[in-house]
């Protein structure tokens, strides 16, 4: 099993415009159900319905998900004014 270490620390994780990003996903799905709604009988008629209802649950799971992020960003932001801990109490 040795040989399936890694031999080099991982990477720092990637910060960006999170919240944003969650929000435009969202409001994709949902353009994307919105879009393919008239269409309803062809999908039915087909067997493909679960393509509207995919895209229903990608926005349902994108709404928890910005509720998600938002509560994230505001909590390292909160971390980040927290004054810290001093790093050496003997002096």
């Amino acid at each position: 099993m040795a040989k399936w270490t890694p031999k080099h620390e991982a990477p720092e994780p990637l910060e960006g415009p999170v919240v944003a990003t969650i929000t435009g996903g969202t409001v994709l799905w949902f353009v994307l159900f919105l879009v393919q709604l008239p269409f309803y009988g062809w999908f039915d008629d087909h067997g493909h319905t679960w393509w509207l209802w995919t895209c229903l649950a990608g926005g349902g799971l994108g709404l928890i998900g910005i509720w998600y992020v938002r509560k994230r960003d505001a909590a390292l932001k909160r971390s980040a004014a927290a004054p810290g801990p001093d790093p050496d109490p003997a002096t």
